[in-house]
């Protein structure tokens, strides 16, 4: 399945806007074949908006939603979008799969808050597992911080996930993540992780892009630079088995002498 990452810090504070940049990546993404567009954590909004992001936060099922899957829909492309959802007086930070023809297939809330800023504005998700199917592939969602735990990788490996898309807003001195350890995590649960990072100064924090779709072979099929970019590459299931086969890590595991790390 070709597979598209923006890589793109939008229009921070702007929705509209951030619809408009999503609709054109969407065309351009779909122009080159891909059956997947995905973009990075809190995409609709903005990362570093401070309050701004109870504010502009929605429900899943809200007006942009419908808007991502008109766009999903006059494309043809499914879309992969990081939001700031509102549940009651509850916010999460949140990462939404639409489908080709606009059906909401998955939400996933971020388990692993990372640092004061996002502890001050969200509440953690419950449910570590989240999966779609979508042209024969079984999509799972996470969302920056939660890849850096491994048991959360695994999780999803354990649960069949082929292609793990990873909206991130993955920021300097950090870039170690996009660069080494999300082949490791692509190698080691052999499957494909789309990393997909917002880019440049935002507030107090600089995001360093380096987006990759890495492989079960642990190279990365394609990989973005410092500057907005469109990045296309393709996860491939047969290559996908066929790697499965060669690296049996899966099947070697001994769970019984594992205990100690719960």
């Amino acid at each position: 399945m070709r597979t598209a990452l923006l890589q793109s810090s939008g229009r921070p504070g702007s929705i509209a806007e951030n619809l408009k940049v999503l609709d054109a990546a969407a065309g351009r993404a779909a122009a080159a074949g891909a059956a997947l567009l995905a973009a990075p954590e809190m995409f609709l909004t903005g990362y570093a908006i401070g309050d701004d992001i109870g504010r502009l936060a929605e429900p899943a099922d809200g007006e942009s939603a419908d808007a991502i899957a008109d766009t999903a829909g006059r494309h043809g492309i499914a879309i992969a979008y990081g939001y700031p959802e509102r549940a009651g007086e509850t916010v999460y930070n949140s990462a939404q799969l639409i489908s080709a023809d606009g059906t909401r297939l998955a939400n996933y809330r971020k388990t692993h808050l990372f640092g004061c800023f996002e502890r001050d504005h969200f509440t953690p998700g419950e449910q570590p597992v989240v999966q779609a199917e979508l042209n024969g592939l079984t999509v799972g969602l996470m969302i920056c911080y939660d890849v850096e735990f491994p048991e959360n990788v695994r999780a999803h490996a354990l649960a069949g996930t082929d292609l793990l898309v990873v909206p991130t807003a993955q920021m300097h001195p950090f870039q170690f993540v996009a660069e080494s350890m999300i082949p490791v995590r692509a190698f080691e649960n052999q499957m494909y992780v789309a990393y997909v990072n917002r880019v440049g100064q935002e507030g107090e924090f600089e995001f360093v892009g380096l987006s990759t779709l890495a492989g079960p072979d642990g190279i990365a099929r394609t990989r973005a630079g410092r500057a907005e970019q469109l990045v296309v590459a393709d996860a491939d299931p047969a290559f996908l088995a066929a790697s499965r086969e060669a690296n049996p890590y899966l099947k070697d595991r001994r769970p019984g002498l594992y205990g100690s790390l719960i």
